[in-house]
């Protein structure tokens, strides 16, 4: 999914790098460079298939867990 540009304050960031960084957050990593915390939650605000696919993750990573397979 492209990036969507002016759409809003999330800087123009693509889906793509917002996932990696959800990704991260989601394993107590650090942000990678280019989606600062405000870009990523700007980001997140205004984009449902990010919000989805963050969803998602929390999920599996949950499900993963539970099932102890990390």
């Amino acid at each position: 999914m492209p990036g969507r540009p002016g759409a809003g304050d999330d800087g123009g960031v693509e889906c793509s790098d917002v996932r990696t960084a959800v990704s991260a957050r989601l394993d107590g990593e650090e942000l990678p460079p280019g989606v600062p915390g405000a870009v990523l939650v700007a980001h997140l605000a205004g984009c449902g298939g990010c919000r989805d696919w963050q969803e998602r993750a929390r999920r599996l990573k949950a499900l993963a867990a539970v099932l102890d397979l990390g």
